[in-house]
């Protein structure tokens, strides 16, 4: 332990990093961590820009280069919200540099960028030095309880998981061409920006590995206006046009540890869907569903209630016994989108005070990445099915 508080450099201030500031600023007020944590500096490479994300969110003060702030004595953690063509790089940095790191999704823009993080994770949690990934959705308390359900046996034996993600906010073939439509920027378009996102609540809620995947990806609007400006997810146009180089959906199918089958679907092009996350585990027991669009609640069926009562229930996730839920609200107050990354924050500042490894680690990070890797794969050569396994993507199932 540091005899002070934890302090925390973020790298990236776009919508990210607005959630992750949220998260480290609310956290330390709202639960008893067991240890202080401290908004210390967040960098971008605009100075002018990245100085008012600092007033705005909390940080005490701003920085360009973020290799500089890696360097300094005074950071314990490194939280990086950047693009994922930079995310190997800085967090490989911090590491060795014996920063613990929190790492946005999906880990990398490729396998061998995220093996290549693991392997610098692996060296430095030998050093007494942790790392995660933000897989935030597996904080939602919703999301956690249905873990806990299913691993208690309330589905039984697994047989099925239907596990989509869509959003619409590409329908219009106008809207700007920015940073997530670029491959070399983002790697990967809805597959990687929401489909690592089902495929690890898949793993995470069922405790099964994804094994073996059979998709397609396409790109439905192949160019787009230039970005002229850009905030969150949206933008203004500038003159002139430019090439869409990523996926706008993905559809696909998985392939369990266990043999049970996973139908997946990112997409940004589901018109009239906002954010919507949803996954349906089926069991020879029961059933259970969450849908992040109503995400204080789960819905139940036991297949060994009466038959005359029989059907789904819904449970309201906002009891002190659920998970995270005791340091919020009274029973029946609804949390929202951003109370998952005050979550993250616990669970990560638990993990270093108590020095085990946070979960997801980097190697969760990268087993996704080899889902998505395999995917298009897939897509690309018309594979019925491709197997992923350690360090290779193979034919089969």
């Amino acid at each position: 332990m540091t005899g002070r508080p934890l302090r925390v450099a973020m790298i990236g201030y776009g919508f990210m990093g607005s959630a992750h500031s949220v998260g480290w600023r609310q956290a330390p007020r709202m639960f008893d961590l067991p240890e202080a944590v401290e908004m210390a500096v967040v960098v971008g490479r605009n100075a002018q820009a990245v100085a008012d994300a600092a007033d705005r969110w909390g940080w005490a003060e701003s920085a360009t280069d973020w290799r500089e702030v890696i360097a300094r004595d005074d950071i314990d953690i490194v939280d990086i919200v950047t693009p994922g063509d930079s995310h190997a790089e800085i967090a490989i940095a911090a590491l060795d540099a014996g920063k613990h790191v929190l790492c946005e999704k999906p880990l990398a823009n490729t396998v061998d960028e995220a093996e290549r993080m693991a392997d610098a994770a692996a060296r430095a949690a030998a050093r007494g030095i942790r790392s995660m990934v933000g897989f935030t959705y597996r904080r939602v308390p919703a999301v956690t309880f249905l873990r806990d359900l299913i691993a208690q046996g309330a589905v039984g034996k697994i047989a099925q998981v239907r596990a989509a993600y869509r959003q619409d906010w590409l329908v219009d073939p106008e809207t700007p061409l920015g940073w997530r439509l670029q491959k070399e920027h983002a790697g990967s378009g809805a597959l990687g920006d929401i489909g690592a996102h089902i495929v690890d609540m898949t793993q995470f809620v069922t405790g099964l590995e994804v094994t073996a995947v059979s998709g397609v990806v396409d790109t439905i609007v192949k160019e787009r206006p230039l970005l002229g400006s850009g905030s969150g997810l949206t933008g203004t146009a500038a003159e002139g046009y430019g090439e869409v180089t990523v996926d706008d959906v993905a559809i696909f199918t998985g392939r369990l540890s266990t043999g049970a089958l996973v139908a997946f679907e990112a997409t940004r092009f589901a018109t009239g869907r906002k954010n919507d996350l949803s996954i349906e585990v089926s069991g020879d027991k029961g059933a259970l569903r969450f849908d992040l669009e109503d995400l204080n609640t789960l819905w139940f069926y036991d297949r060994s209630a009466p038959a005359q009562t029989q059907g789904f229930t819904r449970i309201l996730v906002t009891e002190a016994s659920h998970p995270y839920v005791s340091a919020w609200w009274p029973a029946g107050h609804m949390l929202g989108y951003e109370h998952g990354f005050s979550h993250q924050v616990v669970d990560l500042v638990t993990a270093i005070a108590e020095g085990t490894d946070p979960e997801p680690g980097f190697a969760e990070g990268l087993s996704v990445q080899r889902v998505l890797a395999g995917v298009e794969r897939s897509s690309a050569d018309g594979s019925a099915w491709v197997r992923i396994d350690a360090g290779a993507l193979t034919p089969g199932v």
